[in-house]
């Protein structure tokens, strides 16, 4: 099948990718014409494992190409996927469907009759009405179905949830778009992904669902962990305990200094907005996003207490500033309240990422950037890890210990065994831990 991809971004770009995989004909299309000079160059704008090299095989055989011309790429399409990006919206907290509504008003003149327009993009109840809406009012009577589908791909590890998802959500009531989308994903029957037909509002709401309540995840066993330090008890045990039930599972139990990236933190002020909207105020969801915007700010006091209640004047040395490991995503990271509160009181800051520097040296003005780990601590006051990369996960402890002007390390992801450190000299402080 033709498929197009309006938006080049994270999502277009990874499904697009494993669309052609499958063996389907894309076309990713974006307006930035640097960013298409850098696809068609085979240059990956993002970091994301294993999409330069699937991207460039299916460039090769012809299966995927780019463009910033949507009448081209539109022609003889069977499938047009809106990808682009719906940010939040200032002021109000509403996700930005600028963009969205954008693309299907130029959609609506090029799309071939027949065609499915599907929603990609993560965007709140309702919307794909209004796409449905604009097309008709620039296509009079043209037999073109509007579909959700919405995208649950997981930074630094979206092609392997691309080709083996939990679900396929399809909101729908065409019979011509379902049998489409079937096609569409027909390749994945092998692995037995299960497509999910609903209607679209219900598939637009599914999305913002599932990100909630992964996003609450995360902070009951944030809040858990504060507790399991006034009582002396071990969050990374009661995790494990509470993990085992299967009605709850293990997943997302992993307690930190709050969730970031593109989608937690926009999905769930968006989800707030439109329940309050509707007049069925998510009350739980409310807090969530309260608490884990104090608690990204927290930890900055943290780290001022485990340096004797002062940083000022003291070289801080800090390992990882994208808001997860394996992605170059600066969206929201935790690092963003940290570093600037820990700066503000004084501190001098020297960072190390291993893929997030470029796009974090903007964000973080007066940051001293060093060019590896063992680099970054050199005769730091102490060294705070903000982001599990699997290279900081084996350090060499007793090089970081000669290093370090003090051995006070301040570990945000409890990546280290707290008697481990201690026997090995370290004012260790983790997370929910003694």
């Amino acid at each position: 099948m033709r498929l197009v991809m309006v938006g080049s971004g994270y999502v277009g770009l990874v499904s697009g990718v494993c669309f052609a995989d499958f063996g389907h004909d894309v076309v990713c299309v974006d307006k930035d014409p640097a960013k298409i000079a850098r696809l068609k160059a085979g240059e990956v704008p993002i970091f994301e494992p294993g999409l330069d090299v699937m991207m460039q095989a299916n460039m090769k055989a012809g299966r995927l190409s780019f463009t910033t011309d949507l009448a081209e790429a539109a022609v003889g399409a069977d499938g047009i996927f809106i990808a682009v990006g719906t940010p939040t919206r200032r002021g109000d907290g509403h996700a930005d469907l600028t963009y969205v509504y954008e693309a299907a008003r130029e959609i609506a003149g090029l799309a071939p009759e027949g065609a499915v327009v599907v929603t990609k993009s993560t965007v709140p109840v309702g919307t794909g009405d209004e796409v449905e809406r604009i097309i008709g009012q620039v296509r009079p009577g043209a037999n073109i179905a509007v579909v959700s589908n919405p995208e649950f791909l997981r930074e630094g590890a979206a092609i392997d949830d691309f080709k083996r998802p939990d679900r396929i959500v399809v909101g729908t009531d065409s019979d011509h778009a379902r049998k489409v989308m079937t096609e569409i994903y027909r390749p994945l029957y092998i692995n037995q992904g299960p497509l999910l037909f609903v209607n679209r509002r219900t598939s637009e709401l599914i999305k913002y669902a599932a990100n909630a309540f992964l996003a609450m995840k995360i902070t009951f066993i944030n809040e858990m962990a504060d507790l399991c330090e006034k009582v002396d008890a071990d969050v990374q045990d009661v995790a494990r305990g509470i993990g085992l039930d299967n009605r709850i599972g293990s997943k997302f139990l992993h307690a930190g200094p709050g969730y970031g990236g593109s989608c937690f933190p926009k999905d769930t002020l968006a989800l707030v907005r439109t329940a309050q909207e509707a007049q069925a105020p998510t009350r739980l969801i409310e807090t969530v996003v309260a608490v884990n915007d104090s608690r990204k700010k927290r930890m900055a006091d943290k780290i001022v207490a485990a340096c004797g209640g002062s940083v000022s004047g003291k070289r801080i040395a800090v390992l990882g500033l994208a808001f997860k490991p394996n992605t170059d995503d600066m969206r929201d990271a935790p690092s963003l309240d940290i570093v600037p509160a820990l700066q503000k009181a004084g501190a001098e800051i020297v960072a190390y990422d291993p893929e997030s520097m470029e796009q974090a040296r903007p964000l973080l003005p007066g940051v001293i950037f060093a060019e590896g780990a063992y680099p970054c601590v050199e005769q730091a006051d102490a060294l705070v890890i903000i982001t599990e990369w699997n290279a900081f996960r084996a350090l060499d402890l007793k090089r970081v210990k000669a290093a370090l002007k003090s051995p006070v390390v301040v570990d945000l992801r409890n990546i280290y065994r707290s008697a481990e450190m201690t026997a090995l000299g370290f004012d260790y402080h983790g997370i929910g831990r003694k």
